[in-house]
Formats: structure tokens, sequence, C-alpha cells
């Protein structure tokens, strides 16, 4: 479809944003819906976001999506926000409401979820073991207790960093068995090895420092455990590979992006996207065959 004077414009705001795969992703999926929208990547400086979100309401655009280094920072601009933005002080998702009102969303923790699901796998009733103290494991933190965790243990290089995130996790979500521990200490292995499901939400193994040591040593890890990779590029990194070793299942990391793209547009368009297409679109970006 080209667009026309009808054509709608929706996109992503981050610095830098080139290496986004989101347009391929998105456009994949508003052709299949019939939507005469077409999806950008707008660069945008840190000092400008403020100018960026004034534009959505100028110009009428559909929404944004939001990543590094803006995710926090486009909060203020904001007419209204969701509980998860509340709670974590994280926006991803921007919608344009009828009345011109902006709706900010943070759909990166059901997105988790979502991509846990469709293998089959939950964290109700279930130990899990966060690597990282970061955006991303804030999140999946929070969805995670909010989804009837038993226990979640936030591990990180910098024990204070991890404490953070798991104070703010037991604050927004009453889950007392949210806990810290450092990285090199004796609990990080303990919290790892007994944890049912394992998830990276650090930047080790992704391209192109993809050969390196993962974050979680495979001494540590365990058949019967399901392993989680945030990172899609590479999809099989060196984590997924020493826990399929281990005896492990593993889940790759561009689930959680097709998820929380395909909630995004959702909550844009309120139709049902075509979660298989825009998965397609994703792999062909990143050169992977199905």
């Amino acid at each position: 479809m080209k667009p026309d004077t009808q054509t709608r414009l929706v996109g992503v705001i981050g610095w830098p944003i080139e290496h986004s795969l989101s347009p391929a992703m998105q456009n994949a999926a508003l052709r299949e819906m019939g939507l005469n929208w077409l999806y950008l990547a707008f660069a945008v400086e840190p000092e400008r976001v403020g100018q960026a979100i004034g534009g959505v309401r100028g110009l009428g655009l559909v929404g944004l999506n939001v990543t590094i280094p803006h995710k926090s920072a486009v909060i203020e601009h904001l007419d209204e926000i969701d509980d998860a933005v509340e709670a974590l002080g994280v926006a991803n998702t921007i919608v344009r409401r009828e009345d011109g009102s902006l709706m900010g969303h943070n759909t990166d923790g059901p997105g988790f979820l979502r991509s846990l699901g469709e293998h089959g796998h939950g964290v109700a009733g279930r130990a899990v073991a966060l690597m990282g103290a970061g955006g991303s494991a804030r999140s999946v933190a929070w969805a995670c207790a909010r989804d009837g965790a038993a226990s979640v243990t936030v591990i990180n290089r910098t024990l204070e960093r991890a404490e953070d995130v798991a104070e703010l996790v037991r604050g927004a979500t009453g889950l007392a068995r949210v806990n810290a521990v450092g990285l090199g200490s004796s609990e990080a292995r303990e919290a790892v090895s007994v944890a049912d499901v394992i998830v990276d939400c650090t930047s080790v193994g992704m391209y192109p420092r993809h050969d390196v040591e993962p974050v979680v040593p495979a001494a540590w890890m365990r058949a019967g455990q399901v392993v989680v990779d945030l990172t899609y590029n590479p999809i099989d990194t060196v984590l997924l590979k020493a826990a399929r070793a281990a005896g492990a299942q593993t889940v790759d990391g561009a689930g959680m992006l097709v998820h929380q793209g395909a909630i995004s547009l959702q909550y844009w368009s309120g139709q049902e996207p075509p979660v298989e297409t825009m998965r397609r679109a994703l792999l062909a970006g990143l050169g992977v065959t199905e």
C-alpha cells in the first residue's frame, strides 16, 4: 500500500535508532492488517524528547514505541500512564487517544510472559532467577511477581542495583520473596541452581561480542530448568547453547521483542496483530531462516 493523503504515521524513537528492526516487523503486520499506516524510526536526541512528544500531538501520530535512552524521559510529557509505568518508571509505548491525550504503557513484561507461554512455560508458583538490573530486568521481575511467581531473585554484578530492583518490585507487587544477591557470591549460584526459570536480562553475548562466556556459568544450570535469554542477536546465544548442553529447555529473545511489539500494535489499532508475520519479518531482518 503506497502512502497517500490518508496515511497515518506511527513509529519508534530512540538514540541511536538505526539498528532497530521494529519498522520491518511492524510494517509487515500493518500490510497484512490492511491498515493505511506507516511505521517509521525517528532518531531523537535526548534533549529533544519533549519536542518529539509534542510532535505526536501536533501531527496526529497514532502513537510511538520508545526505546533507549528515552523510556523514562517521556513520562513527564504524557497525560496518563498505566500501572506498569507507574511502578517501573519506564514506558515503551505511547498511544494517542481519540481526545488527543497521550497514554503511556509498558509492554515489555507482558511480552515476556506471552513469549514464555507460547513455549508452554509459565512462572506461576515457580522460582525465578533474573540476571541484570536494568530496565528489562525491572520489567520482567515485576511481571513475574504479578503473575504469581513463588520467588524472584535479582542477581547483578553491582549488588546495590540488584537491591534497588528487588525493593521496587516488592513495593509494587507485595511479593515478599523478592531478593537481591551479587553475581560473584555463593548465594547467586544457589539461587540459579534451584531456580525453575532463569532469565538473562543483560547484554552479555550480544552481537558483535557474541563469543564470550555466558553470564550464567554452565555448571550452575541443570536439566528441568527453563532458561531465557532476552538477547535476540544472535538468536542462539552462548547462554542458550550452554543451557541445552546442561539439559535445560531454552527460550530465545525474539519472542519477547515480537510480543511486546504486538501488544503495542493492539493498543494502537484495537485489532489482533498477526504475530507470526511479525516474527518472520524480524527473523528475516536478522538473516535467520526458519
